[in-house]
Protein backbone atom coordinates (compact mmCIF):
# COMPACT_ATOMS: atom_id res chain seq x y z
CA UNK A 1 0.00 0.00 0.00
CA UNK A 2 1.16 3.65 -0.98
CA UNK A 3 0.94 5.98 1.83
CA UNK A 4 1.71 9.61 1.80
CA UNK A 5 1.98 11.65 5.08
CA UNK A 6 1.62 15.30 5.41
CA UNK A 7 3.26 16.46 8.17
CA UNK A 8 6.77 15.52 9.40
CA UNK A 9 6.79 16.25 13.39
CA UNK A 10 6.75 13.56 15.80
CA UNK A 11 3.09 12.56 15.05
CA UNK A 12 3.84 11.91 11.23
CA UNK A 13 7.00 10.16 11.72
CA UNK A 14 5.74 8.17 14.00
CA UNK A 15 3.15 7.37 11.35
CA UNK A 16 5.57 6.46 9.06
CA UNK A 17 7.79 3.85 11.20
CA UNK A 18 5.09 1.67 11.80
CA UNK A 19 3.70 1.85 8.61
CA UNK A 20 7.27 0.99 7.09
CA UNK A 21 7.69 -1.87 9.73
CA UNK A 22 4.39 -3.44 8.36
CA UNK A 23 6.00 -3.66 4.81
CA UNK A 24 3.69 0.01 3.67
CA UNK A 25 5.34 2.03 0.77
CA UNK A 26 5.72 5.55 2.31
CA UNK A 27 6.61 9.03 1.56
CA UNK A 28 6.69 12.34 4.14
CA UNK A 29 6.14 15.41 3.04
CA UNK A 30 6.66 18.62 5.30
CA UNK A 31 7.35 22.20 3.83
CA UNK A 32 9.99 23.03 7.09
CA UNK A 33 13.55 22.18 6.02
CA UNK A 34 13.54 21.41 10.11
CA UNK A 35 11.29 18.52 9.87
CA UNK A 36 13.83 16.84 7.44
CA UNK A 37 15.00 14.23 10.07
CA UNK A 38 15.64 11.44 7.11
CA UNK A 39 17.78 9.17 9.60
CA UNK A 40 14.57 9.19 11.50
CA UNK A 41 12.44 7.04 9.06
CA UNK A 42 15.13 6.23 6.63
CA UNK A 43 12.56 3.80 4.18
CA UNK A 44 10.67 6.59 3.48
CA UNK A 45 10.52 8.74 0.66
CA UNK A 46 11.24 12.49 1.80
CA UNK A 47 9.46 15.86 0.12
CA UNK A 48 10.28 18.95 0.97
CA UNK A 49 7.23 21.36 -0.39
CA UNK A 50 3.89 23.44 0.57
CA UNK A 51 1.51 20.59 0.62
CA UNK A 52 -1.63 23.12 -0.11
CA UNK A 53 0.15 23.63 -3.34
CA UNK A 54 -1.30 20.70 -6.07
CA UNK A 55 2.16 20.84 -7.85
CA UNK A 56 3.92 19.66 -4.78
CA UNK A 57 1.46 17.17 -4.13
CA UNK A 58 1.76 15.99 -8.09
CA UNK A 59 5.77 15.97 -6.81
CA UNK A 60 4.92 13.72 -3.43
CA UNK A 61 2.94 10.90 -5.68
CA UNK A 62 -0.19 12.35 -4.69
CA UNK A 63 -2.23 10.40 -7.75
CA UNK A 64 -0.45 7.03 -6.70
CA UNK A 65 -1.84 6.92 -2.94
CA UNK A 66 -3.95 4.86 -1.45
CA UNK A 67 -3.96 6.39 1.44
CA UNK A 68 -3.56 9.82 2.40
CA UNK A 69 -2.86 11.25 5.90
CA UNK A 70 -2.75 14.57 7.02
CA UNK A 71 -0.79 15.09 10.25
CA UNK A 72 0.28 18.14 11.16
CA UNK A 73 -0.40 20.68 13.76
CA UNK A 74 -2.55 23.16 12.00
CA UNK A 75 -5.88 22.46 11.19
CA UNK A 76 -6.37 24.36 8.79
CA UNK A 77 -3.72 23.06 6.46
CA UNK A 78 -5.36 19.66 7.25
CA UNK A 79 -8.31 20.06 5.77
CA UNK A 80 -6.79 21.48 2.54
CA UNK A 81 -4.81 18.74 1.98
CA UNK A 82 -7.53 16.46 3.05
CA UNK A 83 -9.96 18.46 0.42
CA UNK A 84 -7.13 18.71 -2.58
CA UNK A 85 -6.00 15.18 -2.53
CA UNK A 86 -10.04 13.84 -2.97
CA UNK A 87 -11.15 16.39 -5.28
CA UNK A 88 -8.11 16.54 -7.38
CA UNK A 89 -6.78 13.14 -6.80
CA UNK A 90 -9.68 10.65 -5.96
CA UNK A 91 -7.67 9.29 -3.09
CA UNK A 92 -9.49 6.36 -2.35
CA UNK A 93 -8.90 6.87 2.19
CA UNK A 94 -7.87 9.95 3.61
CA UNK A 95 -7.52 10.42 7.35
CA UNK A 96 -7.16 13.66 8.92
CA UNK A 97 -5.62 14.74 12.14
CA UNK A 98 -7.83 17.19 14.58
CA UNK A 99 -5.78 19.37 16.67
CA UNK A 100 -8.20 21.59 17.88
CA UNK A 101 -11.81 19.45 19.49
CA UNK A 102 -13.59 22.94 18.48
CA UNK A 103 -13.25 22.45 14.83
CA UNK A 104 -14.14 18.67 14.92
CA UNK A 105 -17.48 19.53 13.07
CA UNK A 106 -15.56 20.59 10.07
CA UNK A 107 -13.59 17.33 9.76
CA UNK A 108 -15.72 15.56 7.13
CA UNK A 109 -16.24 14.82 3.78
CA UNK A 110 -17.66 17.97 2.44
CA UNK A 111 -14.13 18.38 3.15
CA UNK A 112 -12.93 15.67 2.06
CA UNK A 113 -12.47 13.58 5.28
CA UNK A 114 -12.80 9.87 5.43
CA UNK A 115 -11.35 9.39 8.98
CA UNK A 116 -10.75 12.48 11.43
CA UNK A 117 -8.50 11.85 14.12
CA UNK A 118 -9.03 13.85 17.29
CA UNK A 119 -6.09 13.51 19.60
CA UNK A 120 -7.65 15.61 22.36
CA UNK A 121 -10.74 12.85 22.03
CA UNK A 122 -9.18 10.19 21.97
CA UNK A 123 -7.03 10.80 24.87
CA UNK A 124 -10.31 11.94 26.69
CA UNK A 125 -11.60 8.62 26.03
CA UNK A 126 -8.78 7.06 27.53
CA UNK A 127 -9.00 8.86 30.67
CA UNK A 128 -12.84 7.60 30.97
CA UNK A 129 -11.92 3.88 30.49
CA UNK A 130 -8.60 4.06 33.12
CA UNK A 131 -11.01 5.69 35.90
CA UNK A 132 -14.51 4.32 34.78
CA UNK A 133 -14.87 1.33 36.95
CA UNK A 134 -18.87 0.36 36.05
CA UNK A 135 -19.50 2.99 33.85
CA UNK A 136 -19.91 2.36 30.00
CA UNK A 137 -17.39 3.94 27.85
CA UNK A 138 -17.81 4.51 24.38
CA UNK A 139 -14.05 3.83 23.19
CA UNK A 140 -14.08 3.44 19.22
CA UNK A 141 -16.73 5.19 16.70
CA UNK A 142 -16.63 2.99 13.14
CA UNK A 143 -16.38 6.42 10.52
CA UNK A 144 -18.33 4.34 7.79
CA UNK A 145 -21.05 2.76 9.49
CA UNK A 146 -21.42 5.21 12.41
CA UNK A 147 -21.28 2.31 14.71
CA UNK A 148 -19.52 2.54 17.70
CA UNK A 149 -17.77 -0.33 20.32
CA UNK A 150 -18.67 0.30 24.07
CA UNK A 151 -17.22 -0.87 27.26
CA UNK A 152 -17.15 -1.55 30.85
CA UNK A 153 -16.02 -3.16 33.81
CA UNK A 154 -18.25 -4.74 36.09
CA UNK A 155 -18.20 -4.85 39.62
CA UNK A 156 -19.32 -7.72 41.54
CA UNK A 157 -22.65 -5.99 42.29
CA UNK A 158 -23.72 -5.61 38.71
CA UNK A 159 -26.88 -7.48 37.98
CA UNK A 160 -25.59 -9.52 35.03
CA UNK A 161 -23.08 -10.86 37.10
CA UNK A 162 -23.50 -14.95 37.34
CA UNK A 163 -25.29 -14.73 34.24
CA UNK A 164 -25.14 -16.80 31.24
CA UNK A 165 -24.62 -14.88 27.86
CA UNK A 166 -27.30 -16.00 26.88
CA UNK A 167 -29.87 -14.79 29.09
CA UNK A 168 -29.04 -11.46 28.48
CA UNK A 169 -31.16 -9.29 26.97
CA UNK A 170 -30.37 -6.67 24.63
CA UNK A 171 -32.15 -3.74 22.46
CA UNK A 172 -31.32 -5.04 18.79
CA UNK A 173 -29.25 -1.87 18.50
CA UNK A 174 -26.54 -3.06 20.61
CA UNK A 175 -24.46 -6.73 20.87
CA UNK A 176 -22.70 -7.98 23.30
CA UNK A 177 -19.43 -9.07 21.04
CA UNK A 178 -17.05 -10.15 23.65
CA UNK A 179 -15.91 -10.43 26.70
CA UNK A 180 -11.90 -10.10 28.36
CA UNK A 181 -11.53 -11.84 31.72
CA UNK A 182 -8.09 -11.69 33.14
CA UNK A 183 -6.49 -10.24 29.69
CA UNK A 184 -7.85 -13.25 27.87
CA UNK A 185 -10.71 -12.37 25.52
CA UNK A 186 -13.37 -14.73 24.99
CA UNK A 187 -16.17 -15.05 22.63
CA UNK A 188 -19.52 -14.15 23.73
CA UNK A 189 -21.07 -17.39 23.68
CA UNK A 190 -24.68 -17.82 25.28
CA UNK A 191 -23.21 -20.92 27.87
CA UNK A 192 -20.14 -18.29 29.15
CA UNK A 193 -20.96 -17.03 32.36
CA UNK A 194 -20.32 -13.50 33.07
CA UNK A 195 -18.31 -12.79 35.83
CA UNK A 196 -17.44 -9.92 38.51
CA UNK A 197 -14.84 -8.15 36.85
CA UNK A 198 -15.37 -8.87 33.32
CA UNK A 199 -14.79 -6.18 30.43
CA UNK A 200 -17.56 -6.38 28.51
CA UNK A 201 -17.60 -5.40 24.73
CA UNK A 202 -20.50 -4.02 23.07
CA UNK A 203 -20.84 -3.49 19.35
CA UNK A 204 -23.88 -0.50 18.98
CA UNK A 205 -25.65 0.31 15.39
CA UNK A 206 -25.49 4.39 14.78
CA UNK A 207 -28.08 6.43 16.82
CA UNK A 208 -27.70 3.90 19.96
CA UNK A 209 -27.21 6.24 22.42
CA UNK A 210 -30.61 6.03 24.23
CA UNK A 211 -30.35 2.50 24.10
CA UNK A 212 -26.49 2.33 24.97
CA UNK A 213 -28.10 4.73 28.64
CA UNK A 214 -30.85 1.81 29.21
CA UNK A 215 -27.76 -0.94 29.14
CA UNK A 216 -26.21 0.72 31.44
CA UNK A 217 -28.81 0.57 33.91
CA UNK A 218 -29.71 -2.96 33.45
CA UNK A 219 -26.85 -4.51 33.02
CA UNK A 220 -24.26 -2.63 34.81
CA UNK A 221 -25.63 -0.08 37.19
CA UNK A 222 -25.51 -1.16 40.60
CA UNK A 223 -29.22 -0.05 42.51
CA UNK A 224 -28.12 2.32 45.43
CA UNK A 225 -31.82 2.56 46.86
CA UNK A 226 -30.99 0.73 50.13
CA UNK A 227 -27.81 2.45 50.77
CA UNK A 228 -27.82 4.51 53.62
Amino acid sequence: MKVLIVGAGSVGRSIGRELVRSKHQVTILDKEPSAMKVASVPEADWILGDACEVETLTRAGAEEADVVVASTGDDKANLVVSLLVKTEYGVERVIARVNNPKNEWLFNDTWGVDVPVSTPRIMTTLVEDAVADGDLVTVLQFQKSGASLAQATLPATAPIVGMPVSEVLLPPTIVLNAIVRDGVPFAADPDLTIEAGDQILLLCSEGAEDDLELVQELLVSVDNDDEI
